[in-house]
């Protein structure tokens, strides 16, 4: 498996269960790599990119 396959996982942990939702924004089906809660948003991979905070480009991530 290449490195960005979202799939990757390292040989000891088991592959990711990801879960069907509906986008709380633009109500697109999606998936997601949590069990959704009832009342709790979700939201599609371009939807979460308008919702998250900026990020701080200058910042070292280690």
């Amino acid at each position: 498996m290449a490195y960005g396959d979202r799939n990757y996982r390292d040989r000891d942990q088991p592959p990711r269960e990801y879960h069907k939702a509906t986008c709380s924004d633009c109500g697109n089906e999606c998936e997601v790599p949590f069990k959704p809660t009832q009342g709790k948003p979700v939201y599609c991979r371009d939807c979460f990119k308008k919702h998250a905070p900026p990020r701080d480009n200058n910042r070292r991530r280690y």
